[in-house]
């Protein structure tokens, strides 16, 4: 379909097909087994100026959005989804700033982001998954800096990131409304990582604790004011579920092309496989969701970068449709590839354990559920008043 891709949008689109089949193809297994970070695809997205693409020009980016952000993922994720989310969950790291920052803030560490400077967010602890405001990290005000108390949890980026966006309570009696947003950057005394995760999917990605004790950062360093953390975290991922959803296309999308060109070849009783109703019955259904994923991911994009201001509802809804497409298309990829589709020989297990993590974080699908149908109510509401 012709989505009215500007020129910038398309050229990103073939520079990130470019690099997903020359720098990350060759390398999804290696990750993937090794459970090793990828350095050097992190310093291919740097070389081409990925790192930069929501950053505006001033600040040394490419002044681009959310839309031209979703068409870099979707190509990447087609390979590999892995290595490829080092890029966007450092775009998850800087929306805080983008959003939120003052111009001191942005003026320091977006140009380094631009760069490549890996980031990520700190909002997720034991205790404070899709109850963000059950938040335990405290942050003290002292003279001219705070001090920081806690520990986040499953950080992506996290120990390799070298700039960090980190969600703490400066006053607990408040509840949600107590919450404050701050920059935290590696090698700060005090600020240490935990464990190094090992996950079912996405292992070419890291993902650890961030622990912090008697941290103690410049008073500076607080996004926006106090007590503005819980907005600025639910603003930041507002916008950022769509650039999941694109993962999620990505790995649907990459799924489905293996899984057509494989019946084609698989010959069964003198033919390709690909001749049995059956087959192409699955396949009809696998291209129909990923076309609608697709349309829904770009028609929200655009519907943000237009500069709406609500868009929690769509940013939801498009998470939610895309991860549940991804997971059913993966699914389905394997079983059409039967013995084959689940050895490691074949990517379409990894893409299938890849998959389900977009149905997890940035808020599981039953928290975006929960988001839509609450919006409904109160649109309702508002409408007969």
């Amino acid at each position: 379909m012709d989505f009215d891709l500007t020129e910038e949008q398309l050229m990103i689109r073939e520079l990130c097909q470019q690099i997903a089949e020359e720098k990350m193809k060759p390398m999804r297994e290696h990750y993937d087994t090794s459970h090793e970070f990828p350095h050097d695809i992190v310093k291919a997205f740097a070389d081409a100026d990925l790192f930069g693409i929501m950053i505006p020009e001033e600040y040394g980016g490419m002044g681009g959005g959310v839309m031209d952000l979703c068409v870099c993922v979707e190509e990447l994720c087609k390979v590999d989804s892995g290595t490829a989310l080092s890029l966007f969950a450092t775009g998850l790291g800087l929306d805080p700033i983008l959003i939120s920052g003052s111009h001191e803030q942005k003026a320091k560490y977006l140009p380094r982001i631009a760069q490549g400077t890996l980031a990520a967010f700190g909002l997720t602890e034991a205790g404070a998954g899709s109850d963000a405001s059950g938040i335990q990290t405290t942050a003290v005000k002292d003279g001219d800096e705070y001090i920081l108390n806690g520990t986040k949890q499953w950080i992506t980026n996290g120990g390799e990131a070298e700039i960090y966006t980190v969600i703490a309570m400066t006053n607990k009696a408040k509840g949600a409304r107590g919450a404050s947003a701050f920059i935290v950057e590696k090698g700060t005394p005090g600020f240490e990582f935990g464990k190094k995760e090992d996950k079912m999917g996405i292992r070419g990605s890291a993902t650890c604790e961030l622990i912090f004790t008697d941290c103690r950062i410049p008073a500076e360093n607080l996004i926006a004011r106090e007590g503005m953390g819980f907005i600025v975290a639910m603003k930041t991922l507002d916008m950022s579920r769509p650039g999941v959803a694109a993962q999620a296309l990505g790995v649907a999308a990459g799924a489905l092309e293996i899984a057509t060109q494989y019946t084609r070849e698989r010959v069964q009783f003198g033919k390709p496989i690909s001749a049995n109703q059956g087959v192409q019955f699955m396949l009809a259904d696998m291209a129909t969701q990923v076309e609608a994923a697709r349309a829904l991911v770009y028609r929200v994009a655009r519907y943000i970068d237009s500069g709406a201001k609500d868009i929690s509802k769509f940013s939801a809804m498009v998470k939610l449709y895309a991860s549940d497409v991804a997971m059913k298309v993966t699914t389905d990829a394997v079983q059409l590839l039967g013995g084959y589709g689940y050895m490691k020989e074949y990517p379409v297990e990894k893409m299938m354990r890849d998959a389900k993590i977009t149905q997890i974080y940035e808020g599981t699908n039953q928290i975006q559920r929960e988001v839509i149908g609450l919006s409904l109510i109160k649109e309702a509401a508002a409408a007969k008043r």
